[in-house]
C-alpha cells in the first residue's frame, strides 16, 4: 500500500508533483485525500488561443479543468469577479474535487506562469487549505513527465460544502478609489498598489486588450509586470532571493499594506504568489478583483484617477 505524500510549499516543482501523484491513489472507492492536478489555462481575449483546447491537447494525467471565464460572478459586467460561494462549491463538485484534496494548479506550457496563481488564490480565498501552484507545466513537459490528451473520463462528482469567502483578501473599487484619492496626503495610510500589466499598458502607451478601454494606471501605483517575476527562458517564477531583489528595486515595503492589481484580477495573483515565495507577510495583502477593467470604466473623467507616464514624465509611482 502506498504512503500518503504531502506537498509542503505553495510552489511545487514537476518532480515533487510527479512523486506525489505516484504515491496517491486515484480511486472512486478511496476516501483518502488525493493530489489533483488542476489546469487553469487561460489566454487574454486578443490572444486568439483557447485555454480548454490546450487542456485537451496536452495535460497532466487525471487533471481537471478550471474555466476562469465560467467560474465567476456571471452577473457582473467585469470579466473575472469572484463567484458566489455556492457557484464555487458547485464547480468543485463538478470537477470531482473534495475539500480535503491537495490541489496543484498549473498553467499552459506556452505561458509558463500566468493564470494558475489566480485559480490557486481563488481556492485559498474560499478556504481550501491544500492548494499549490506548479512551477511549471512547461518544465513538466520538457522534463519528460507523463501527459495525456483528448476528452478523457468525466470526473466522478463529489460533495463539496459551500464555503465562506475570506473578505480580508479582497478589496473593492470604492475602497481603492478612496485610497488613491488620499495617497500622499498628510496622515494617509501608506498603501502600495502593485500593477501586473505590461509597462506599456501601465504607462498608457500601449492599448488594452479589451477594445475601447483606456490604458494608464491608478495614481501612485507601482508597475510590476509579471515578466519581471519570471525566468525569461523557463517562464517559472523566480527563486525567492531574486524575487526579493525585484521587490526591493521597486521600493516595495513588506511592513506596509499591499494591493495587487492587473487587467481583470488574473495576473494580480502572480504578484501575490511571488510575494509569498519572497517571504512577504500575507497579512495586509489584498487583491483588487475588478482591477484595471473596472477602474477605467468607473472612475469619472474629472477625478484625475487615470494617469499616464507622459503626464509627469515618470517611470514608477505617479
Amino acid at each position: 500500500m502506498s504512503t500518503q505524500f504531502t506537498l509542503e510549499s505553495y510552489l511545487v516543482t514537476p518532480s515533487q508533483l510527479n512523486l506525489a501523484l505516484q504515491k496517491n491513489v486515484h480511486s472512486k472507492l478511496s476516501t483518502a485525500p488525493r493530489v489533483i492536478p488542476l489546469c487553469a489555462s487561460w489566454f487574454l481575449p486578443n490572444d486568439g488561443r483557447d485555454g480548454y483546447k490546450t487542456f485537451l491537447e496536452q495535460r497532466i494525467p487525471h487533471a481537471r479543468f478550471f474555466d476562469l471565464d465560467a467560474v465567476k460572478d456571471t452577473h457582473s459586467p467585469y470579466p473575472h469577479m469572484l463567484p458566489d460561494p455556492k457557484v464555487f462549491a458547485e464547480a468543485m463538485q463538478h470537477m470531482g474535487i473534495r475539500r480535503e484534496d491537495s490541489v496543484v494548479v498549473y498553467d499552459t506550457k506556452e505561458l509558463g506562469i500566468f493564470s494558475a496563481p489566480r485559480v490557486g488564490w481563488t481556492l485559498k480565498v474560499f478556504g481550501h487549505e491544500n492548494v499549490h501552484v506548479l512551477n511549471n507545466f512547461k518544465k513538466w513537459v520538457e522534463e519528460g513527465y507523463q501527459t495525456e490528451s483528448g476528452e478523457g473520463r468525466e470526473p466522478y462528482p463529489t460533495e463539496y460544502p459551500v464555503p465562506e469567502l475570506d473578505e480580508s483578501k479582497v478589496i473593492a473599487f470604492e475602497e481603492v478609489r478612496e485610497i488613491a484619492k488620499d495617497m500622499k496626503k498628510e496622515g494617509a495610510e501608506e498603501v502600495q498598489i502593485l500593477d501586473a500589466r505590461s509597462k506599456g499598458r501601465w504607462e498608457g502607451k500601449d492599448p488594452e486588450p479589451r477594445e475601447g478601454l483606456s490604458s494608464g494606471h491608478i495614481p501612485y501605483s507601482i508597475s510590476m509586470p509579471i515578466s519581471d517575476l519570471l525566468d525569461a527562458k523557463d517562464k517559472t517564477l523566480l527563486p525567492a532571493d531574486k524575487l526579493q531583489a525585484v521587490f526591493k528595486s521597486k521600493g516595495v515595503d513588506p511592513t506596509k499594506p499591499i494591493i495587487n492589481s492587473c487587467g481583470t484580477g488574473v495576473t494580480a495573483a502572480v504578484i501575490d504568489a511571488a510575494l509569498t515565495e519572497a517571504g512577504y507577510p500575507t497579512q495586509q495583502r489584498r487583491l483588487y478583483d475588478g482591477s484595471w477593467t473596472e477602474w477605467a470604466q468607473r472612475v469619472k473623467p474629472g477625478e484625475g484617477l487615470i494617469r499616464k507616464a507622459e503626464d509627469q514624465g515618470i517611470n514608477r509611482g505617479s
